[in-house]
C-alpha cells in the first residue's frame, strides 16, 4: 500500500457477546459451532423469528444526549440555515444519499443545510452532535468522520478540484427531533453516509451507512496520518486470507463488480439468495475474524447501540455467508467481498481510479429489517 508517511492503526473493538436492540424485532438465534458439513442454503436467507426487546439504560441515555444536541444545534442557527436543516420524514428524503460529491449529482443532490454556511461556533454544536451519534473508538465512529472531513479537504488542498471539501456535505434532520416521535440524523457527502433513525428517541435504525475513500493509501494533512478505511480494509483482507483453498473455492462468486449492490437507489431489494461459504462451517479464528470486519461497520455509531447490533449479529452468525470476487487482495479494481445475513449486509469493492492512480474502496453497511428504521415506503 503506497504511503506518504507510516501510520499507526490498532484492530476494530471486540465486540460484545450479549445485548438487545430497542422497540424493534430480532432473532435470538444459537451459533452453531464445530459444524463440519455445509448448513443448507435456505437457512440463510430464511426469515428469523421475532421476539420483543428494549433497549439498555445506557442506548436511552445516549437517545436522549443525541435529542440534547440535536436540539442545540438547531437553536444555533439562523431561520434560513433552520430551514434547510428540517425536512419532512418519508423514504423519498431518507433515501437521498449517495457516493458521490454533491456537486456531481445534478438533481439527486442531497437535501438539508451544506456545511459552508456553518460558522465556528455552529460548527461546535454540530460536532458535539455527531460526536453523541458515533463511535469512540480509535479510527472508528467520530474519528473515523473527521478522517472523511480531512481527506475531502486534502483533495481541495492538494488541488484535485477546488469543489470538494467539508463545506460540500449535508446535515438534514427528516422530522423534528423529539422523545415522542420519528425523526433521522442524515449527515454526508463524499464517500460517506450516515443515518441514524430515531423513535421514542432510541435508536431503530443505523443504515443505510456508506464509507467510500479516496485516497486509498495513507495521508498527512495538517501534520496528520489518515487512513480512514485501513482497519475495515485489514479486517477484510485477514478475513479472505484465513480461508484454505477449498474454503476459498466455496466462497467465491462469479460476475463482475462496478460498484456496490445495495448502493443509492436500492432500498428493500436485497438478493433473495445468499451465496458464498457459510460461517457455521468456519473455525473458532475464522469467526472471530468475521466478527472483527462486522464490528469495523458497527462500531463506527454509538458505543451502546453498537454493542446491541453487534449481539443480534453474533447471534445470527450461523446463517450468515461470505463471498467475494476478483482477488482476495483487494487491491484491483473490482475485488469484491459480502457478508450476508438474516439481518447483515455488508459489501465492499474496489472502485476504479478517479483522482490517482489506485482503486479506492467502497463499502456499504446495510440491515434488511431496520434500514430507514423499518421504513418502506
Amino acid at each position: 500500500m503506497r504511503m506518504f508517511k507510516a501510520g499507526a492503526t490498532r484492530p476494530a473493538n471486540k465486540p460484545l457477546r450479549r445485548g438487545f436492540i430497542g422497540n424493534s424485532t430480532f432473532a435470538l438465534g444459537a451459533i452453531l459451532l464445530g459444524c463440519t458439513e455445509p448448513v443448507d442454503s435456505s437457512l440463510a436467507s430464511a426469515q428469523p423469528d421475532t421476539v420483543i426487546t428494549t433497549a439498555t439504560p445506557a442506548a436511552l441515555a445516549n437517545g436522549r444526549t443525541v435529542l440534547e444536541r440535536a436540539r442545540a444545534f438547531a437553536a444555533a442557527l439562523s431561520d434560513k440555515q433552520r430551514s434547510d436543516l428540517l425536512r419532512p420524514y418519508s423514504l423519498a428524503n431518507a433515501s437521498r444519499w449517495h457516493t458521490y460529491p454533491q456537486w456531481g449529482m445534478g438533481r439527486r443532490g442531497r437535501i438539508g443545510l451544506r456545511l459552508e454556511t456553518l460558522s465556528p461556533s455552529q460548527w461546535q454544536h454540530l460536532d458535539a452532535l455527531l460526536a453523541a451519534a458515533t463511535g469512540s473508538g480509535k479510527g472508528q465512529g467520530y474519528e473515523e468522520l473527521q478522517q472523511h472531513l480531512n481527506a475531502d479537504d486534502f483533495l481541495r488542498q492538494i488541488g484535485k478540484d477546488q469543489r470538494y471539501g467539508r463545506g460540500d456535505f449535508y446535515v438534514a434532520f427528516l422530522g423534528e427531533p423529539s422523545d415522542t416521535g420519528l425523526w433521522q440524523l442524515q449527515f454526508g457527502g463524499h464517500h460517506f453516509a450516515l443515518s441514524n433513525t430515531y423513535r421514542e428517541g432510541i435508536l431503530i435504525g443505523a443504515t443505510p451507512s456508506f464509507r467510500g475513500i479516496e485516497p486509498a493509501f495513507p495521508f498527512e494533512f495538517n501534520g496528520v496520518m489518515h487512513a480512514p478505511q485501513k482497519p475495515a480494509m485489514d479486517a477484510f483482507r485477514a478475513l479472505l486470507a484465513s480461508l484454505d483453498n477449498g474454503q476459498c473455492e466455496s466462497a467465491r462468486i462469479h460476475g463482475k463488480f462496478s460498484d456496490v449492490v445495495m448502493g443509492p437507489g436500492r432500498d428493500w431489494s436485497f438478493p433473495a439468495n445468499s451465496e458464498g461459504i457459510a460461517a457455521a462451517v468456519l473455525s473458532d479464528q475464522q469467526r472471530d475474524l468475521l466478527l472483527a470486519v462486522i464490528a469495523a461497520y458497527v462500531h463506527d455509531i454509538d458505543d451502546a447501540n453498537a454493542a446491541l447490533f453487534m449481539a443480534r449479529y453474533e447471534s445470527e452468525l450461523a446463517q450468515t455467508r461470505v463471498s467475494f470476487a476478483g482477488s482476495p487482495s483487494l487491491s484491483r479494481t473490482g475485488d469484491y467481498v459480502r457478508i450476508d445475513g438474516p439481518s447483515l449486509w455488508i459489501e465492499l469493492v474496489m472502485d476504479s481510479p478517479y483522482n490517482f492512480s489506485q482503486p479506492h474502496p467502497h463499502g456499504v453497511w446495510r440491515d434488511k429489517h431496520t434500514d430507514y428504521g423499518g421504513t418502506r415506503s
